[in-house]
């Protein structure tokens, strides 16, 4: 009967280290839980490029209709227009529109300015940060109609290419991406 009360005894001891082991697992578990809105709000990956690895980008020979916005933080009306980018994206996703934000703010305002504009706006279509400065050789390239000024978007797919050095509202972006939509069938 003793060997028994002993057996008992460490089977006890050794329920309590697993309700222990188990009670600590549980206390992590719920703080990495607690703590995991603050940790996934971390700055947003944004790609830097040249031109050379960018131009690809602007002739995909693909089923989708390419929205390429080149943008800058300090400029007001690109600023002002952004919704209208994320709108578009998410309203024409399903008919294969993808939007492409190229900023050209300076390299050293990426983590500054780029990443946190990116995040606090919400901003969940790619964006990458374009860091060449042959912005002469490479304008002409994206369309020879561009004078360098911002805000500037690029529509095209296979049967369309439009470029326009304006700003947007809403509607007018939609009518400019509805017909480069029709030119695709």
């Amino acid at each position: 009967m003793f060997n028994s009360l002993s057996h008992l005894t460490n089977i006890y001891a050794r329920v309590d280290v697993y309700s222990s082991l188990l009670n600590t697992i549980m206390k992590t578990l719920i703080f990495i839980f607690l703590l995991l809105p603050f940790v996934s709000k971390s700055q947003p990956e944004i790609p830097v490029m040249d031109f050379q690895e960018l131009q690809p980008r602007l002739h995909l020979n693909d089923s989708n209709t390419w929205v390429i916005n080149f943008w800058a933080t300090w400029c007001a009306p690109c600023v002002k227009e952004m919704p209208y980018f994320e709108q578009i994206g998410k309203d024409y996703a399903n008919q294969g529109v993808k939007v492409l934000l190229v900023s050209l703010d300076f390299l050293n305002q990426l983590d500054v300015r780029v990443k946190p504009f990116v995040k606090e706006h919400g901003i969940s279509s790619e964006v990458i940060l374009l860091n060449d400065p042959r912005s002469n050789n490479w304008i002409p390239k994206v369309s020879d109609k561009w004078s360098g000024a911002l805000p500037a978007t690029l529509i095209y797919n296979k049967n369309h290419r439009s470029f326009y050095e304006q700003t947007f509202s809403l509607e007018e972006l939609e009518t400019v991406v509805e017909k480069a939509l029709s030119d695709a069938k």
